[in-house]
């Protein structure tokens, strides 16, 4: 009897044995190539978390507590998030260099990369506001108009219509915002820092922030005009009512002296 000849394979069986093939590879690395990538970032938020307790315990625990409790030198940093150590130790804020009614901004001791660290182990000790991305901060495209409406109503009681600064009550002040950062800027609007109140996405959303900043961009740009003429450092009513009585009245009362003296020469001659 004849043997049964072998049956032949379809000619496109080898291209589905390979794309089988790489179909199992690709599932091979779906499933472990994510968990290697958390793994990576997990061990690297670990180092970094451990290099800013370092930092920590020699720059801030003396006022913040060995675990950032607080103390009666400093409050306590459970809860204030990442993005509050970037503004803080990012402005050179902290560490304070004495105590007193505000901390003022400073030449920065930290770089970056330190600052990140610190930001890291203080999020550790409770959940707060987030670091904004570039992204977040970036005011092009913005609504410069709807930033001036949102500035004027929230920031322009204290900080001036231009955000020029302004005192406030028992020795605190709001600073100037001039030449501050952008991410800076969207941080203290996310914690607000000492007597600034804090404006997270929930009342204030992202865009929002972005259109303030960029009003602010503006307004203290070196292309913003004045058409209102001498600015006085933009400080508005009460330097300029200032001015007008010290130099306008002064001046009016000095030559009404000197017309008198002159009217009581000629009386006399």
């Amino acid at each position: 009897m004849k043997k049964l000849s072998a049956r032949r394979r379809h000619p496109l069986a080898a291209v589905v044995v390979l794309l089988l093939a790489l179909a199992a590879t690709g599932g091979l690395y779906a499933a472990f190539a994510p968990a290697g990538k958390a793994q990576a970032d997990e061990t690297a938020q670990s180092l970094a978390i451990d290099e800013g307790k370092k930092l920590y315990s020699v720059g801030c625990a003396s006022c913040h507590g060995s675990g950032g409790q607080g103390t009666t030198d400093g409050p306590s940093l459970v809860g204030v998030g990442s993005a509050a150590v970037d503004f803080q130790v990012g402005t050179g804020r902290m560490p304070a260099q004495q105590p007193g009614a505000q901390v003022p901004k400073k030449k920065v001791i930290y770089n970056q990369a330190e600052i990140d660290q610190l930001a890291a182990y203080v999020a550790s000790l409770g959940a707060g506001p987030i670091t904004p991305t570039t992204s977040q901060v970036d005011p092009s495209g913005a609504d410069v108009a709807k930033g001036g409406d949102l500035f004027r109503t929230n920031c322009a009681q204290c900080h001036n219509f231009t955000g020029e600064g302004g005192a406030l009550t028992k020795g605190k002040y709001a600073p100037s915002l001039e030449g501050v950062s952008p991410k800076h800027i969207y941080e203290a609007m996310q914690t607000g820092p000492q007597s600034m109140p804090s404006f997270p996405d929930s009342t204030m959303p992202e865009q929002e922030k972005k259109d303030i900043i960029a009003y602010i961009k503006t307004v203290n740009g070196d292309e913003s005009a004045t058409p209102g003429g001498l600015s006085l450092g933009g400080l508005g009513p009460v330097s300029e009512g200032l001015f007008g009585w010290i130099f306008g009245l002064g001046g009016l009362i000095a030559i009404a002296v000197w017309v008198a003296a002159h009217t009581a020469k000629a009386k006399k001659s």
